[in-house]
């Protein structure tokens, strides 16, 4: 758990830890109407008579009171924009944004905004892992040294390990050299084996399996196993087997710095010169298979039950619940009350990830027991009191609607 991508050189596993990437790697927006519910599948258990327990209603008092956290913590933290959506079966729908899409013109954020989503990438690269483990295609205790030659350890890394942050292989955006070419250039594209080199330079951290580290290069590993086993470009296979049978027309793996239109501008920090400056332009391949997509609210208002059930909005089945099974299997991490599965995180009951790259932010989490779906997205991923803004965010918006499920990510150092 750490950044989504997250924050440059600081390795992530824990301030927002389940999910940033670490130097660059996360995402944010906002919105207007209430939108419908995802459809249920007539495999996913019914809510229990207790459910309602786990989830306020929405009332407009409750709206406010979220309204009001939301804006709050913007103040503190100067977050320039946020955009909101919460969704239940039965419990009611709030949709807003807030603050501004850029400080240079005053746009406002609104929930039609495209957005970088850092390491929520992660969680379709394992996707795509698993559904390649459905069709027999790979075995999750495979070694990487049947995929990716010269890789340290890489006969005893097995890829349930990699997806489980449990490697124990560097972290390329910690390395200082990496930081030093992203920073100087971040215009400019990386390719996986460039990012890999940044990491094997570094001898290996830990034994396989002994540890929890969240490490990015875990995910580029994955991805070129889902592109060998694939046998097509990782963008490909992730468009054709995951988002158009989830019907998500606006998330993109993008193969350049090409950004859709309307997006916000992000701000960052994560400088040559710890400046605040623009990253709309900025390249994401740096962080490829690990947080490199683009997606809207809408879209992550579909992903959210689907990764946290297998089941796709129409009811059919993308992973089957074996393999679903073990993707849920979140053992703890250095985070108390977070656990680390394959890709995705539980954290008090809230299973899904988190995105950071520079300049956006992005949360998309679902919470089974009410069949509740949050997502928050943000243009800036500046850091308030060493915690993510996206995980403020959280932790005040669940205090509200899910108080016996609060998302609360203490911050914390890097464990390595």
């Amino acid at each position: 758990m750490t950044r989504s991508c997250g924050r440059l050189r600081k390795g992530a596993v824990t301030a927002a830890a389940v999910g940033i990437l670490a130097v660059p790697v996360g995402g944010g927006t906002a919105f207007g109407a209430p939108l419908p519910t995802p459809t249920t599948s007539t495999e996913q258990p019914s809510p229990s008579p207790a459910a309602t327990d786990d989830f306020e209603t929405l009332t407009p008092a409750v709206k406010q009171q979220v309204d009001d956290a939301v804006q709050k913590v913007m103040a503190e933290a100067n977050i320039p924009g946020v955009t909101v959506g919460i969704w239940t079966p039965d419990q009611g729908t709030h949709v807003k944004s807030f603050g501004v899409a850029d400080k240079s013109d005053g746009r406002k954020m609104s929930p039609d905004l495209f957005t970088r989503i850092g390491s929520e990438t992660k969680t379709f690269t394992v996707t795509a892992l698993l559904k390649l483990v459905d069709e027999g295609k790979v075995n999750l205790d495979d070694t990487i040294d049947q995929y990716v030659d010269d890789v340290p350890n890489g006969d005893k890394i097995t890829l349930r390990q990699l997806a489980g942050m449990r490697s124990g292989l560097f972290n390329y955006s910690e390395d200082p050299d990496f930081f030093k070419a992203l920073t100087s250039d971040p215009e400019s594209p990386f390719t996986p084996q460039q990012l890999l080199a940044y990491s094997f330079k570094h001898p290996v951290l830990f034994a396989p399996g002994a540890e929890f580290y969240y490490c990015n290069t875990n995910l580029i590993l994955l991805g070129l196993v889902v592109e060998q086993a694939g046998d097509q470009p990782l963008n490909d296979y992730i468009e054709e087997n995951i988002l158009d049978p989830a019907g998500m027309d606006d998330t993109i793996f993008p193969t350049d710095a090409t950004f859709p239109d309307p997006h916000a501008q992000g701000y960052t920090n994560q400088t040559a010169d710890g400046k605040v400056a623009d990253s709309a332009g900025w390249d994401p391949s740096w962080a490829w298979a690990a947080g490199a997509m683009i997606s809207t609210l809408e879209d992550l208002r579909l992903w959210a039950p689907t990764v946290a059930t297998g089941v796709l909005p129409d009811g059919t089945t993308l992973i089957s619940p074996a393999t679903q099974k073990q993707r849920l299997t979140t053992p703890p991490t250095t985070i108390p009350g977070a656990g680390y599965g394959l890709g995705i995180f539980n954290v008090q009951g809230w299973i899904g990830h988190n995105g950071s790259l520079p300049g956006y932010e992005s949360l998309t989490i679902y919470l089974p027991s009410a069949r509740a779906g949050i997502v928050v997205l943000l243009n800036t991923d500046i850091n308030y009191k060493n915690t993510e803004p996206s995980t403020l965010l959280g932790d005040a918006i669940t205090k509200i609607v899910s108080p016996q499920h609060v998302f609360n990510l203490p911050a914390q150092n890097a464990a390595h």
